[in-house]
């Protein structure tokens, strides 16, 4: 037990709040793996909406929600984050109950649009909190979060296959209540997390300084740009194995397997020294250019056999995935660094709108892949590239212009 003890010691932050808010992450992120696995069926096998419908439903959730992430960004730094999230996890569970109760298409798009409100403002109420706990090692912090959310989601992921194996109303309702559930559980560790008080900064500035900080704003098109490369793992690759290549189909869960476990693994390594401008900007820059060689090499699966095939996509999936953990590290950075402390609300919910349209652009962007073949995939991959290369001058102007008034970092209350 000690060495047990020991051990989880080396892989835990410190004790206090650095551990809480990462429990309370966990926690979250593993309801939010079964209800992205599962909620798809339980609205078309048990609600028995179309397809098109749920799509519809999930879409205006989505858009509405990412509007709205800005405003509860700006209560957050207004009136204090941990209240402000505590309340956002409380709606969520809230909402989240509500899907049982619906049955015909409006409501269901009204609940949809409450908890595409939820995920944004999720985004932009936590962001003061990671701020605050993580400043000592700013890096390592963000880059542990991540670690531990793509965990979280992974075995939420396994949880939800037991209920689609069953494949019952029950199991389908169960998974929908444990969500609920996940939602309260996130409020209940955080309630842990000590009081901050709300942040002070410079009267001049008003409301909405992140949308006048052209700056900020420049950053975060260019992630918009870059995130749109979320959907290959998900979307791309598995229709691309699926019908163009001859590698096995199993495959596919493979290629998710290894993404998964590298992110795990190697986030926070691959982060560390990531706390100014100019090392974010390097990192978007290798993340441009391992994005653009990953998707070469899965491009030239498409005419070998079989084994070469199964060899490209998985050096593929390799190389892309260095990519992923470059961009979130400079990516994090971006969010973090441009902002000012008693803005970091608001900025983190105009940087998760830019996340959002990326993230919204990303099939697009699968379609121009499929329909156009290896050429396609170069020019995508190429656009990856340029992206990144225009990093670092974003990044050195981003410095030069961040001589900021001076403000105050909120600090605990006592």
């Amino acid at each position: 037990m000690a060495l047990t003890a020991s051990a989880l010691g080396k892989v835990l932050p410190p004790r206090g709040p650095r551990r809480v808010l990462a429990a309370g992450t966990f926690v979250n992120s593993f309801g939010g793996g079964m209800f992205a696995t599962s909620s798809a069926l339980y609205f078309t096998r048990v609600v028995e909406f179309s397809a098109d419908q749920v799509a519809i439903g999930l879409l205006a959730g989505s858009a509405i929600g990412l509007l709205a992430g800005m405003f509860v960004g700006q209560l957050a730094d207004r009136y204090g984050p941990r209240g402000t999230q505590i309340g956002v996890m409380l709606f969520g569970a809230a909402s989240m109950s509500c899907f049982l109760l619906v049955h015909t298409f409006v409501p269901f798009v009204l609940v949809c649009v409450c908890i595409g409100v939820t995920f944004a403002a999720d985004q932009a109420s936590r962001a003061p909190l990671i701020r605050e706990f993580g400043r000592d090692e700013p890096a390592a912090y963000r880059a542990y979060l991540r670690s531990v959310t793509n965990l979280a989601l992974a075995l939420g992921i396994l949880a939800a296959g037991i209920g689609i194996h069953l494949d019952t109303p029950t199991a389908y309702r169960t998974l929908i209540v444990a969500r609920a559930a996940a939602f309260l559980g996130s409020a209940l560790v955080q309630s842990f997390l000590p009081s901050l008080a709300p942040a002070s900064g410079p009267e001049r500035n008003g409301l909405w300084v992140a949308l006048r900080d052209r700056t900020y704003l420049t950053a975060t098109l260019l992630n918009c740009l870059m995130t749109t490369h979320h959907v290959v793992p998900t979307l791309l690759v598995p229709l691309w194995v699926a019908n163009y290549t001859q590698a096995p189909r199993s495959l596919i869960a493979g290629m998710a397997l290894i993404n998964t476990l590298m992110i795990v693994a190697l986030q926070v390594p691959l982060s560390r020294g990531v706390d100014n401008q100019r090392a974010a900007g390097q990192r978007m820059r290798w993340a441009g250019a391992a994005l653009c060689a990953g998707l070469a090499v899965m491009a030239a699966a498409a005419g070998p056999g079989a084994w070469v095939a199964a060899g490209l996509l998985v050096a593929g999936a390799v190389l892309y995935t260095f990519g992923e953990l470059w961009h979130s590290a400079g990516q994090m950075e971006w969010m973090f660094g441009l902002a000012p402390a008693h803005a970091q609300g608001q900025y983190a919910g105009v940087f998760g709108l830019g996340v959002g349209l990326g993230e919204t652009l990303g099939p697009a962007m699968v379609s121009l892949c499929l329909h156009g073949g290896m050429s396609a995939w170069l020019l995508v991959g190429v656009g990856y590239l340029a992206v990144g290369l225009l990093s670092p001058p974003l990044v050195d102007r981003a410095a030069r212009a961040s001589a900021r008034l001076p403000v105050k970092t909120p600090v605990p209350v006592t």
